[in-house]
């Protein structure tokens, strides 16, 4: 399914213009679901932190036992290739991905050195500055380690997310503030979370129940370096219903104002549009 347009398709060791077809109905990752994916983005003529997200897709196909096949340095620059069909001011959502073609005799474990690999480019919009969310709470949780492959950013793992926001949605909000297995904030359904009180930032502690994004750490680096406190800690559900700002974080559209919380309202604050600016400045010195 496109979600942009415009879309690009590098598959066997080149590019192909539009969405082409790259699984087989008995690969494994059809059958059991063993893919993995990364995102990244191209605007404004550049692609900021694309190696880092390169290197992730990687890590994340090991964790789920599917051989990575391209380098990160060899990835970023076959993206930088595809990347070229389009203008300068095209907005770009850059997904590389695997998954397993084989599996054991039981067809269960992944074969290894039995992968497929793909990379999709396709034209999606980056969100306007103005643009905004809505959080509520979810009956449904982060699982842990011994649940699921939780430390990959797995194809796997997105029915439980899409649960969370259909859940919010139904309740007439924009997202889910999401729980881990103790109770605690962990990030909404589909972004890490960062709250705001007294000058101060605040963000989940990564404890192993969510991936803690490569845009999150750029946040938390770029604040750091303006002065600003950036705590990395244990939050609850009361802790946001306190703050003075809430924003998420995420490769899709980099920084998301939130403007309320289950009744709880917010600005949309300095801090917040702080962020945006530190991230946009720091994006572009990389050019």
């Amino acid at each position: 399914m496109a979600t942009g347009n415009n879309i690009r398709t590098y598959f066997n060791g080149t590019w192909h213009d539009g969405d082409l077809p790259v699984m087989n109905a008995a690969d494994h990752g059809s059958w059991l679901g063993t893919t993995v994916f990364d995102g990244a983005r191209y605007f404004e003529g550049i692609a900021p932190d694309l190696l880092a997200h390169c290197a992730r897709v990687n890590r994340s196909a090991t964790a789920l036992m599917i051989t990575p096949t391209v380098e990160a340095q060899q990835m970023h620059d076959i993206i930088w290739e595809g990347l070229q069909a389009y203008p300068e001011n095209a907005p770009v959502y850059i997904r590389p991905m695997y998954w397993a073609l084989d599996g054991d005799e039981l067809g269960i474990v992944p074969k290894p050195d039995a992968t497929g690999f793909a990379i999709s480019l396709e034209e999606i919009p980056m969100a306007a500055p103005s643009s905004a969310t809505t959080l509520t709470t979810t009956r449904f949780r982060r699982p842990v380690l011994e649940d699921a492959v939780v430390n990959a950013k797995a194809g796997c793992l997105y029915p439980n997310n899409a649960r969370m926001l259909a859940e919010a949605r139904a309740k007439g909000f924009g997202n889910a503030l999401v729980a881990d297995a103790l109770g605690n904030v962990a990030e909404t359904a589909s972004a890490n979370v960062f709250m705001v009180r007294d000058g101060e930032v605040f963000t989940p502690i990564a404890n192993g129940t969510f991936l803690a994004g490569i845009t999150r750490a750029r946040h938390i680096d770029n604040l750091k370096a303006e002065g600003v406190k950036v705590h990395e800690t244990v939050l609850s559900f009361d802790d946001f219903r306190q703050a003075d700002e809430v924003f998420l974080s995420g490769n899709m559209m980099k920084v998301t104002p939130v403007t309320e919380f289950d009744g709880t309202p917010y600005q949309v604050g300095p801090m917040t549009r702080r962020v945006r600016d530190l991230y946009w400045d720091w994006a572009h010195s990389t050019r």
